[in-house]
């Protein structure tokens, strides 16, 4: 896990390098996507679903942060590829924060309207998967810094250990 600490805003982006055995590239990205399975297996989901406005699929998305700090949520867009890279398959999703009427900010809510995501997924050459993942949000208001190292220490590793027992129960349930 590495992160970068852009001067001119003072906020954090997040990239971050690892393996998942045992969880194959294509499976990861199903479970990744699975907005309804998600909610199974992230504690952190408040509320998760997906609407179509304008002819456009929105994603809302509300995390839970804990007291004495208000939840924050997400209104995005993203999109799923596969790619070959010389014989080397490659599953890319993109994400970025989108502003649409029909998804007002609600009360007690912190709205973050600064995101973006890249996840890279490829095979590890094994049963598993490499995952490269490039993340920057604004969570708007004081987040106390606390709370910025646990998520770097421990709410990113947690992460990809909760992602990959979910992809193994997925691959079972289905």
């Amino acid at each position: 896990l590495l992160i970068l600490f852009p001067q001119q805003s003072g906020l954090f982006e997040y990239k971050i390098f690892g393996g998942l055995d045992d969880c194959p590239p294509k499976l990861c990205v199903d479970v990744y996507m699975d907005l309804k399975f998600r909610k199974e297996w992230d504690q952190y989901v408040k509320e998760l679903y997906e609407e179509t406005y304008d002819g456009e699929k929105v994603i809302y998305w509300e995390v839970k942060y804990p007291f004495p700090l208000s939840n924050r949520d997400y209104v995005y867009i993203r999109e799923r590829r596969e790619m070959d890279m010389d014989g080397r398959k490659i599953w890319v999703v993109l994400a970025k924060s989108v502003t649409v009427p029909q998804c007002p900010e609600k009360p007690g809510i912190t709205r973050v309207k600064s995101y973006k995501q890249s996840l890279v997924i490829e095979s590890d050459g094994k049963a598993g998967s490499k995952v490269y993942m490039y993340y920057f949000d604004d969570p708007g208001g004081m987040v106390p810094s606390w709370l910025v190292n646990w998520a770097a220490k421990s709410g990113v590793p947690a992460f990809l250990k909760d992602m990959q027992k979910a992809c193994l129960k997925y691959s079972k349930s289905r």
